[in-house]
């Protein structure tokens, strides 16, 4: 079986669906955004996709779910789509079990949260003091002291914590998942010999890389950082020589194709990125790297859509735009593909030649109809 990275249209929403070569699957946020009263809506009906697709493998879980952070955008519909194992009121019939959770710091240690983003904090938390179904990506050391003042005994829990220069346990290019993820964000700047501040303790940021035939391709899960973000793990990344982990064949891009994610201006015509956030984006990606924006589709110069504050910004498409061409990948806008009328899911399959684009995320790994592969 080959791996698939599944997109789905959902407007300025993430949602990516990893089906791996050993059949587990891997859920990247939940964002069931689409309004069912309104016949007009194109976004995907997530819900409906993500079950047809479980029924056909004959399962009603996923192997993890990763909330990048809680944002509504990423995990809208959370407390009606899934089995929580902390309140009798969110299981039953219907519902998708998740057999492990991935969160950052924040979702366990996040107050004021409501709605959806409470629900993820509550089932976070019910699961650490369980301790198991639960993967909290952070520092150990920025968990322990709220852990002891909730009376959890921090060194049997330590080993579902998973830190920024990590891998998460559990996945490897030589086992049957033929899949690792290393963990960018959340992580800690070191501002001086004795002291390390923590940063973005709020999103997930992760490379994940597939291997088929020996061929690598990999795929950077940018969450919703911003370039400050971005450029200090390029930072982060270069002195400690993991320049590798931030190589890139795939990129889901940070969000949902905002001028805030490259740099401090917008442009007039096109985003001027940050340096380090350039180097990311120009000298890190592979031949034939594509760039997927999930996203409305990108604003025409002079509309109405043009001048709003919101992604996506014509001028950061543009750059992105120009640096695909560049490098004879695509850049592809989930609203917009196969067409903005008709908007689509759709997967690439990871083959021993690189990538390939199937026009439809598939409903059961391994039978997409695929283009001619790329190698990354």
């Amino acid at each position: 079986m080959q791996a698939l990275v599944n997109f789905f249209p959902l407007g300025n929403a993430d949602t990516a669906r990893l089906d791996l070569a050993d059949g587990r699957k891997i859920l990247i946020d939940f964002a069931a955004m689409r309004c069912d009263d309104d016949e007009d809506d194109q976004r995907c009906d997530l819900p409906a996709t993500l079950r047809r697709d479980l029924h056909k493998g004959g399962r009603d879980y996923f192997d993890a779910v990763c909330i990048t952070h809680t944002d509504t955008d990423h995990c809208k519909g959370f407390g009606d789509f899934f089995w929580l194992d902390h309140a009798a009121l969110y299981q039953g019939k219907g519902r998708v079990k998740i057999r492990e959770l991935w969160v950052p710091a924040a979702a366990i240690l996040e107050e004021n949260l409501k709605d959806d983003a409470r629900l993820v904090r509550a089932e976070a938390r019910y699961r650490l003091r369980q301790g198991k179904g639960i993967r909290v990506f952070s520092r150990p050391e920025r968990l322990k002291a709220w852990m002891e003042a909730e009376g959890i005994d921090f060194e049997s829990r330590k080993h579902l914590i998973v830190d920024a220069g990590k891998l998460v346990p559990g996945y490897t290019l030589t086992g049957p998942e033929k899949v690792e993820f290393f963990v960018h964000c959340p992580f800690g700047w070191r501002q001086d010999e004795n002291t390390v501040v923590d940063r973005n303790e709020d999103s997930i940021v992760m490379q994940a890389t597939f291997v088929e035939g020996g061929q690598k391709t990999r795929l950077l899960l940018a969450s919703d950082v911003n370039y400050e973000t971005l450029a200090a793990i390029v930072q982060v990344s270069r002195k400690h020589g993991n320049e590798d982990r931030l190589a890139w064949d795939l990129m889901k891009l940070p969000h949902h194709c905002s001028y805030k994610s490259l740099g401090p201006e917008r442009g007039s015509n096109e985003t001027v990125p940050d340096p380090d956030v350039k180097w990311l984006f120009e000298d890190q990606r592979q031949p034939g790297s594509d760039i997927i924006s999930p996203s409305w589709p990108i604003p025409v110069k002079g509309s109405k859509a043009d001048d709003d504050v919101q992604p996506p910004h014509r001028q950061a498409a543009n750059y992105h735009r120009r640096i695909t061409v560049a490098h004879d990948g695509e850049f592809i806008v989930t609203m917009e593909y196969p067409s903005k009328s008709d908007p689509k899911p759709f997967a690439y399959k990871i083959t021993a030649f690189g990538f390939a684009l199937a026009l439809a995320a598939p409903m059961v790994a391994g039978t997409a109809a695929a283009a001619s592969p790329r190698a990354g």
